[in-house]
């Protein structure tokens, strides 16, 4: 048992569906006991007793889940949308509890989840380093020790005594992941919100958790940067719908996942269950158009293409004030690019019953390969249907520059068109 730094024994986490659960404090607690007896009395002079729960609709976010972590080991964990990996995250943060089964953490636990979490609002940037070092159990002098560099790391210095209700999301993520990872806690749980960050703090990010890593620290994160799974970590997690379906080396998992995904992408938008949003637009299917407008299964670099979308509005009404997106994605699942109505076009797109919408794409900069796309409505700010891992893109080899040589499939995944000179 001393070289375990993490058991999780047959986990499982009920919610039932529509109702919020609240994280209860010490006082809400102790007072909810005491008021308890009082309240359960009236309602049975009313003759209201039942359970309120017994016939809500209820789903299992996690069942059955049961895997050991050593010290020192970089776990990641993959999955799709809804597969349960920002749950399991909490119960190991002790943040929620699980509903069946027990977790053993053995050691200080700094956790960077939602970003919103871990920090008071009310208190400055500089008040909150002090007060998460407190409750990792350092003392002062250490925490001061290592104030400089954490306020160095979090590029943060002009704001740190700011309240942080005032910070952007960047500078608040930039802070937590800085404070997580410098205050040196035996376990270092990190949810997907390095998504948050631009390019070069992901980066920044990542090499730190290596850093932590080096020195002998446990590391467990969600990712759906699989370059990223696959460098850092010595063993990974496939969570599916709640159940822990593998856990391999990194590459063995990957390959899993996915295969899954684009076994996922071939599934008719019709018959997807794993959607999410409001539903008063659904999208029921999507194809690709080549330059002639026929619908093909592999397309060309550099050729002009189309996505069409076909959706239903259960309403039968027209929308007027929809935005749409289409996120590309790679082979190891990493994000590439996205077409977003409101940034090519000023004004949100009207949806028409019966009518499909078809997005171009001039000159496809994609390198060869094989591709997978996602797509989301939101209508007046609300998301209404997103499906993770859509359709399939296959890309196959074209005279993109113009020259008569193809790039080969070792360039990368973009084609950029350029030119050369001397002066």
């Amino acid at each position: 048992m001393g070289d375990i730094a993490i058991r999780v024994e047959e986990i499982g986490k009920l919610y039932r569906i529509g109702k919020r659960e609240k994280y209860k404090t010490l006082r809400d607690t102790l007072a909810s006991a005491f008021t308890a007896p009082f309240r359960n009395a009236g309602k049975l002079l009313r003759g209201e007793w039942a359970d309120p729960g017994e016939s809500d609709p209820t789903i299992w976010a996690l069942k059955d889940i049961s895997f050991e972590v050593q010290r020192g080991e970089v776990i990641g964990v993959i999955g799709g949308n809804g597969a349960g990996k920002s749950t399991l995250l909490k119960i190991l943060s002790r943040i929620t509890e699980p509903t069946t089964g027990f977790a053993e953490i053995h050691g200080q636990v700094a956790s960077l989840l939602e970003v919103g979490t871990g920090f008071h609002p009310e208190l400055t940037g500089r008040e909150n380093i002090f007060l998460n070092g407190a409750i990792l159990g350092m003392k002062r002098a250490e925490i001061e020790r290592k104030f400089d560099e954490i306020v160095a790391f979090s590029e943060v210095e002009r704001f740190i005594d700011t309240t942080v209700k005032h910070y952007s999301s960047g500078m608040y993520l930039r802070l937590a992941f800085a404070v997580a990872a410098h205050l040196e806690p035996e376990i270092l749980i990190v949810d997907e919100v390095l998504a948050v960050g631009d390019a070069a703090f992901q980066r920044k990010c990542l090499g730190k958790m290596g850093d932590v890593a080096k020195e002998g620290r446990t590391v467990f994160f969600v990712s759906h940067n699989m370059a990223a799974i696959s460098s850092l970590c010595t063993r990974a997690l496939l969570l599916d719908s709640g159940r822990l379906k593998v856990s391999d080396t990194p590459q063995s998992v990957i390959e899993e996942y996915l295969s899954k995904t684009r076994k996922d992408a071939g599934v008719p938008l019709s018959e997807r269950k794993d959607r999410k949003g409001g539903g008063k637009v659904r999208f029921t299917n999507a194809s690709v158009l080549n330059n002639r407008g026929e619908v093909v299964e592999s397309v060309v670099s550099g050729q002009d293409i189309s996505i069409s979308l076909a959706y239903e509005i259960p309403s039968s009404e027209k929308i007027d004030n929809a935005i749409v997106q289409i996120k590309f994605a790679g082979g190891l699942g990493q994000q590439l690019f996205a077409c977003l109505s409101r940034t090519s076009s000023r004004e949100s797109i009207e949806l028409v019953p019966g009518a499909r919408l078809y997005c171009n794409i001039p000159r496809l900069p994609l390198a060869p390969g094989l591709y997978t796309y996602s797509i989301w409505c939101k209508v007046a700010g609300r998301l209404e249907d997103l499906v993770s891992e859509a359709g399939m893109l296959s890309v196959s080899e074209g005279d993109y520059f113009g020259t008569g040589i193809f790039p080969a499939r070792t360039v990368g995944d973009f084609l950029v068109a350029h030119t050369w000179s001397t002066r």
